[in-house]
């Protein structure tokens, strides 16, 4: 068998001591890749706006409310308004205390920001602050030192109040007594122009009816809102017959001070027993008047009651109609005048 000859290569110089270039290849000739500068400024420009975007939506969601804020219970101003609650429920104060314990906070109080300071005043959520204060001051735990809170940027006072009074009127079952009571006071601090403008604007989404019985409340609140301890507890069927002889007897507010003053009560039975005790009681009656000279008139027919309602009685007297009480407001002046425009065609 012929033997291979193994071929070497050919040399054409002297053998060179540096070591023999690397065998080309095809990535040789590719040039090496990168991102063209108009790309990454575009890139650049879109991740810019994207988390501008993003900021400008976070802090709209925060002035709109739409953001759930976590603060401190020490920066929130209990007394920021006037609340509607007079007195707290027990019960309902433990019922709301082992719910925060066992499943946390599940809806956010409503504040706005007080300007130059940093704190923030309540609107609604009065009671979720008291429990979690409570529950932080007998657990230590610090989860119960915050609140969570939406930021409400009301118009003026008119919507702060309003906000609380539609809260509460969901959630809670204020008395016609508290109902009241906020709108004397709203008046008094000077946010509505008068107790009338503050039933109308606070009320306004409650039923007619039931605001003509908020109104009688308030001639209570008026006059025996230092005295009554506790008024909250007040039916409306009492406080209707209440608010009527408070404007039949002048001398009635005097008389229920000077007797819960003399006895207080212990109890909101005890108290309801004072004020029907000085209802029933006859008024003073005051010195005859002196007889005139002048013929004798003709004593008046004694009136027949027609109908009667909550806060509104119907009575006739010889040919006369008369329609008397809390209830026979403007609303149902007008109503009436339609109505027998209506029938007669007028």
């Amino acid at each position: 068998m012929a033997k291979r000859k193994r071929l070497t290569p050919l040399e054409t110089g002297p053998q060179s001591s540096e070591p023999a270039a690397a065998l080309e290849t095809k990535s040789m000739f590719t040039a090496s890749r990168r991102a063209a500068p108009i790309a990454d400024v575009a890139a650049g420009a879109a991740a810019s706006a994207a988390l501008e975007e993003l900021s400008e939506r976070w802090e709209a969601a925060r002035r709109e409310g739409k953001l759930v804020l976590e603060l401190p219970l020490e920066q929130i101003e209990m007394t920021h308004l006037v609340r509607d609650r007079i007195a707290e429920d027990p019960e309902e104060a433990q019922a709301l205390r082992d719910s925060l314990r066992a499943r946390g906070q599940q809806t956010p109080i409503e504040v706005v920001a007080l300007p130059g300071r940093a704190a923030y005043g309540l609107l609604s959520g009065w009671r979720r602050c008291r429990a979690l204060a409570a529950l932080r001051d007998e657990t230590g735990e610090a989860r119960f030192g915050t609140v969570q809170a939406l930021l409400r940027r009301p118009e003026d006072g008119h919507a702060a109040y309003v906000a609380m009074i539609e809260e509460n009127e969901i959630r809670a079952n204020l008395s016609h007594y508290e109902r009241a009571r906020i709108v004397v006071k709203a008046a008094e601090r000077g946010v509505f122009a008068s107790e009338k403008s503050a039933l109308a604007t606070l009320f306004a989404s409650v039923p007619r009816a039931r605001r003509s019985k908020i109104n009688s409340f308030i001639a209570i609140v008026k006059s025996l809102d230092r005295a009554l301890r506790f008024p909250e507890a007040l039916s409306e069927r009492a406080g209707l017959e209440l608010a009527q002889q408070l404007r039949d007897r002048p001398g009635l507010a005097r008389e229920i001070a000077q007797a819960l003053k003399a006895t207080p009560p212990a109890d909101a039975a005890a108290e309801r027993e004072i004020l029907t005790c000085c209802m029933a009681a006859k008024p003073v009656s005051e010195p005859a008047p002196i007889q005139s000279q002048t013929p004798e008139v003709e004593p008046k027919p004694a009136p027949e009651t027609l109908a009667q309602w909550p806060g509104l009685t119907l009575r006739r007297r010889g040919s006369r109609l008369e329609i008397d009480g809390p209830g026979a407001d403007a609303e149902l002046g007008a109503d009436l005048a339609a109505w027998l425009s209506a029938r007669f065609g007028g």
